[in-house]
């Protein structure tokens, strides 16, 4: 990316994020990872699998230690103890409380971690969910938990939502009425940080993303400002989409 572009992107940015760098043992999963997060938008980060997607979330909000790192808001650094504030983290695959009803989760969510229980029934509404809301989360199958969990993230008060591949195991249908119900919300004032192996579904859903391939990102920008680094980069014609954007550029 150009300089004036970069310098755009701290201007604008909630969130920086500079020099995230995990080892395991001899391999480097993330090297020098830096990137911005804008208020009110959709980011998504966008990487086929052993990219470092979930390594990264992962560092950002704590799970696992960086080896080196920071975040900073408004050129303050943000300690690790804090970042629980500005950051909420919504793993994939996971199933918690099974033996609790869809209905408790929210309550709870919204109880406990003080979210805005004014958003509750629009969520409900939004996703879905109403004919779930007295199932065990443990008898859900893979896309209604995924709507279920993600209604839970969505009435979180942290700032920033991080969610790890929040389609998968949502048919077509589901995953445009998921992807309307995020832009939506974004469009309120959310930041929406979401982790996409689908390319199709990241280009749906998305403002602007950050290319993550070996643990590095090869490209941070707007569909159009990252098919004019690549085409810099060839010096030859400007790939059409999102696709061979990152094909270019990884």
């Amino acid at each position: 990316m150009t300089k004036s572009s970069n310098t755009s992107n701290n201007a604008a940015a909630l969130l920086r994020i500079e020099g995230i760098t995990k080892t395991f043992g001899h391999t480097r999963a993330l090297s020098d990872v830096s990137f911005s997060i804008r208020p009110g938008e959709v980011l998504g980060l966008i990487g086929p699998n052993g990219a470092g997607k979930t390594t990264l979330f992962e560092c950002l909000t704590g799970v696992l230690p960086a080896d080196s790192g920071t975040i900073s808001r408004s050129e303050k650094l943000i300690p690790l103890r804090d970042r629980s504030s500005f950051l909420f983290y919504l793993p994939d695959g996971i199933t918690p409380w099974p033996a609790q009803s869809v209905r408790w989760m929210l309550d709870f969510i919204v109880g406990f971690f003080g979210g805005p229980a004014s958003l509750r029934d629009d969520v409900i509404q939004r996703l879905d969910l109403r004919p779930l809301l007295n199932s065990p989360i443990g008898t859900l199958s893979k896309g209604q938990r995924k709507r279920a969990l993600l209604a839970a993230g969505l009435l979180t008060p942290q700032p920033v939502l991080l969610a790890d591949e929040p389609f998968d195991g949502l048919d077509l249908r589901q995953t445009r009425e998921v992807a309307q119900a995020l832009r939506t919300y974004a469009a309120s004032g959310r930041t929406l940080f979401l982790s996409i192996h689908q390319i199709t579904d990241a280009a749906r859903v998305c403002d602007r993303f950050v290319l993550l391939s070996g643990g590095r990102v090869r490209g941070e920008g707007t569909v159009g400002e990252l098919s004019a680094a690549a085409s810099s980069k060839h010096t030859g014609e400007s790939p059409n989409g999102l696709e061979e954007v990152f094909l270019a550029l990884t």
